[in-house]
């Protein structure tokens, strides 16, 4: 029995296993759920009406699929890339507090932690802020940067 727990990963207490531990959940965790239960009512929202005129031009599914459904569900997917990318920088609190408090050597502390530990723990409040500032900063630019270039490219396909 020691041999082949030896063999296995230590999920949460190597540093090199643990922050694809935390990647693999999260991947697991956010590839259904929501997202799926948006492109759901995003597909719904799709009048039949545009289906039967594209069959009635000829196109096959592929071009009902490329030409109908896809341009259809762009601001669906505009909402969900950036609603993504919003909770990807600032996830992981839950996570890494509960599974791990930051550790193995720090390889599993995201950026909610950090301001946590520095503001609750180091009552660093100061530093703290000026950290979720920054945060909030580059959250607002990555969302301006998929606002203006994101939802136009999504709109042309």
């Amino acid at each position: 029995a020691d041999q082949a727990a030896a063999l296995l990963p230590g999920w949460l207490i190597d540093k090199d296993w643990a922050k694809p531990a935390f990647i693999i959940m999260f991947v697991w965790a956010s590839a259904g759920g929501f997202n799926m239960i948006l492109y759901l009512a995003g597909l719904q929202n799709i009048p039949p009406e545009l289906y039967e005129a594209a069959e009635m031009d000829g196109a096959g599914w592929w071009a009902r699929l490329r030409y109908v459904t896809v341009p259809q569900l762009a601001p669906t997917t505009f909402f969900i890339l950036v609603t993504s990318v919003i909770g990807g920088l600032q996830g992981g609190f839950e996570a890494a507090y509960i599974m791990t408090a930051g550790g193995p050597e720090g390889s599993t502390t995201t950026m909610s932690y950090y301001i946590y530990t520095q503001a609750y723990e180091r009552l660093e409040i100061g530093y703290a802020a000026t950290i979720s500032m920054v945060l909030f900063g580059l959250i607002f630019a990555l969302t301006m940067v998929n606002w203006r270039y994101g939802g136009k490219r999504l709109e042309a396909s």
